[in-house]
């Protein structure tokens, strides 16, 4: 294929769309599918049995589909399944499942994953996330939509972060964070809401009232923060407030990151 440049390996058995784009000095392995309009710059490893989404741009010596960093992975069959449209820039690493974590690492569409970060095994992030330079997310995290994680920062193994939430750089998650929260401080603490990420997605102000009077509930009412959860999710009419108010109530295998 005239698309796909002559120094390139390309394994038997690899499903390739006839628009993709592969550079020079790509390696792409036999169970690696990549659909219409992906492009691999140059110096790329797509391994594993990994499917990268439609329109999908992966930069100079990325890794993407290899075993996980974990002790326990015996060899099992685990995949990793990459959305469209994402921006996965240089250096980045991303790992197939495990057995244990349900066997499949997942990413949504319209992400930007910046130089050098690193989703591990059976993580699962959401759509529009962007995981500035060096960000790393541990095993079985999850990231839900519109995240954004500032450079050097962390994410702990099980730890969820809610919808439209924003981490600062060099910040270190080792609970859950609410839905459009604001996690800042170098061992992260919850200072509010991400009233910017807000306004830019042209939330109504009277949602953006009802959100911050139900974040002051959060840090000062009566009971535990999960009381506080149930009395505030039976009372409210806002979606938004609704939306935290589930989040709080789910399951989950951390606690949670507390209004100071």
């Amino acid at each position: 294929m005239s698309n796909i440049h002559p120094s390139a390996i390309i394994e038997a058995g690899a499903q390739i769309d006839p628009t993709v784009k592969v550079g020079p000095f790509c390696l792409v392995g036999p169970e690696v599918v990549l659909a219409a309009d992906v492009e691999l710059k140059s110096h790329v490893v797509v391994t594993g049995a990994t499917e990268v989404g439609e329109g999908t741009v992966i930069y100079p010596f990325a890794v993407i589909g290899e075993i996980p960093q974990d002790l326990k992975f015996k060899g099992e069959q685990s995949r990793l399944v990459i959305g469209k449209r994402n921006r996965i820039r240089e250096h980045v690493t991303m790992n197939v499942g495990t057995e244990g974590g349900g066997g499949v690492t997942r990413i949504g569409d319209d992400g930007m994953f910046m130089a050098g970060c690193h989703i591990a095994h059976d993580a699962v992030i959401g759509d529009r996330v962007v995981l500035v330079n060096s960000v790393a997310i541990a095993g079985h995290a999850v990231l839900e939509d519109d995240v954004i994680v500032g450079g050097l920062g962390g994410v702990h193994q099980f730890v969820r972060v809610g919808r439209g939430a924003i981490v600062g750089a060099l910040t270190k998650v080792t609970h859950d964070v609410i839905p459009y929260g604001l996690v800042q401080a170098p061992r992260g603490e919850l200072e509010g809401l991400n009233l910017v990420g807000l306004k830019r997605r042209g939330v109504a102000r009277a949602d953006i009232t009802a959100l911050r009077a139900a974040f002051q509930m959060l840090a000062q009412g009566e009971g535990t923060f999960h009381d506080r959860a149930e009395r505030l999710g039976a009372d409210t009419d806002s979606a938004y407030v609704k939306e935290i108010t589930d989040f709080v109530l789910g399951e989950s295998d951390r606690s949670f990151l507390t209004p100071r």
